[in-house]
């Protein structure tokens, strides 16, 4: 089933569905080692989007190092019959302006983007591999330290510290590791959806060139600690590239 919305700041049309700080730890994005950052852009709600959530769990299995998949589950799909409740507003919002940096005369879903300067089709295992081989071949000199702990029963404390070639955007985006989804309505009425890196926060904080801070992250209510996971990843103000990246798990 196909629909479509619009790029523009008002409103929504359709969709095409193709588819105390602590001492940091030497976590360090390797200098010249390539990474690949995969924002996938998904619904429940999209006949089309479980074969792209099959694609990025096998990417998963092949590509178990340097490669930091996020899961952006959007909301636009949820009026058809079934709501995601993974979905946010505010990642159709970045999904949007991906949008706009592209070019593209509507966003789709799935949809992959690749270190914020490529997108496709997500279901597109080919161009996907191809796209991750060609990231992990780039050299890389900017650099993300990571360190993450619990500070209460319901909120991390994550404590960073970004050397980066020029002023940017770091994100920080908690990702709970696996779910499954029994879907009852919609397009996907009847199948068990599988999900991995399903991005539950997300916080993006502008940065100079060094920056160094502490961060508090919500975790939500039906998640506990050994759940999720802390992928960061810096991106250069002006084209989104993604210049750095890190993952860490809860200590």
């Amino acid at each position: 089933m196909n629909k479509l919305i619009t790029l523009s700041m008002s409103a929504i049309i359709v969709c095409t569905c193709c588819f105390f700080a602590i001492p940091l730890k030497n976590e360090i994005h390797p200098v010249n080692k390539g990474f690949a950052v995969i924002e996938l852009f998904t619904s429940e709600g999209c006949s089309s989007c479980p074969s792209a959530d099959e694609a990025v769990i096998q990417l998963a299995k092949d590509y178990p190092e340097q490669v930091y998949i996020l899961g952006f589950h959007v909301d636009y799909w949820n009026y058809i019959g079934w709501k995601d409740e993974y979905s946010s507003a505010a990642f159709s919002e970045r999904q949007r302006q991906y949008g706009e940096r592209f070019s593209l005369s509507s966003v789709y879903t799935p949809q992959i983007v690749v270190n914020g300067q490529k997108e496709f089709v997500g279901s597109n295992r080919a161009q996907l591999k191809t796209s991750v081989n060609e990231a992990l071949k780039s050299s890389v000199s900017d650099e993300i330290k990571l360190s993450v702990a619990k500070e209460n029963a319901t909120t991390l404390r994550v404590n960073y510290e970004v050397n980066g070639s020029a002023a940017g955007i770091l994100n920080i985006a908690l990702v709970q590791l696996n779910a499954t989804t029994a879907v009852k309505r919609g397009e996907n009425k009847g199948k068990s959806l599988h999900h991995i890196n399903i991005v539950r926060a997300l916080k993006s904080i502008q940065v100079g060139n060094a920056a160094k801070a502490v961060v508090g992250m919500p975790v939500p209510a039906d998640l506990q600690f050994k759940d999720v996971e802390v992928i960061a990843y810096l991106q250069n103000k002006k084209d989104w590239k993604i210049t750095a990246a890190t993952l860490q798990k809860v200590e």
